[in-house]
């Protein structure tokens, strides 16, 4: 279990615009993500050291945006300005996860423009619409090592660490590591008392231009 990405909704000023200003702030450029057809969403990212990324996420209108999950939360969170949406971690075997949460993960994909696909499936996007200081959950699939987002480009920044409002016993129990010594690879927490709504409050990057806490 390590920490992937982190994800961050667009607000009304769409996501170029957004793109654009978050690459001014970190001094990297951001890629094209592109379009995932199953839950009606498109992303930019910025590839990140220990094999993480930082995704940029908007919401379309397009059918499926109403019916997935992924989509439901991204919309929610636009609507509310944009902001960080969630955290996620990735794992090799779903299985613990589908069995505690009691339903099978979904898959999601994208098609590059050579004909290359990247495939995954997930877990846990209505727990964090639920409560979003816990993370989702992520497997890649075989073969897709190189497609990973955190490959497309030389990497020029990190994740250094996150803060969340919210508790971290519950974040450990959600991700069924309650009271053992486990943690997640590569992840930094830091935890805040929640003044509203629990979630992430800040990221805090190194980057060309020192660090910079978004």
């Amino acid at each position: 279990m390590r920490l992937d990405h982190v994800s961050y909704a667009v607000g009304p000023e769409g996501l170029i615009a957004t793109a654009d200003k978050v690459a001014q702030q970190i001094g990297v450029d951001w890629v094209n993500g592109g379009i995932h057809p199953r839950f009606g969403t498109r992303n930019v990212f910025f590839p990140m050291e220990n094999r993480q990324y930082f995704e940029i996420v908007e919401v379309l209108e397009h059918p499926a945006a109403e019916k997935a999950p992924f989509g439901q939360a991204v919309r929610a969170r636009s609507n509310m300005g944009g902001g960080w949406m969630g955290w996620v971690v990735s794992v090799d075997d779903m299985t613990p996860f589908e069995e505690r949460l009691d339903r099978r993960a979904v898959p999601g994909g994208r098609t590059f423009p050579d004909g290359r696909t990247l495939e995954w499936e997930q877990i846990g996007i209505k727990g964090l619409i639920a409560d979003p200081q816990v993370p989702y959950i992520l497997r890649w699939l075989e073969g897709t090592e190189d497609l990973h987002p955190s490959q497309a480009e030389p990497v020029q920044a990190a994740i250094e660490s996150i803060t969340i409002a919210g508790n971290r016993p519950r974040v450990r129990d959600w991700l069924g590591l309650g009271e053992s010594d486990e943690l997640v690879e590569d992840l930094n927490i830091k935890y805040i008392s929640p003044s509203g709504t629990p979630g992430i409050a800040e990221v805090t990057f190194s980057t060309p231009k020192g660090l910079v806490t978004i």
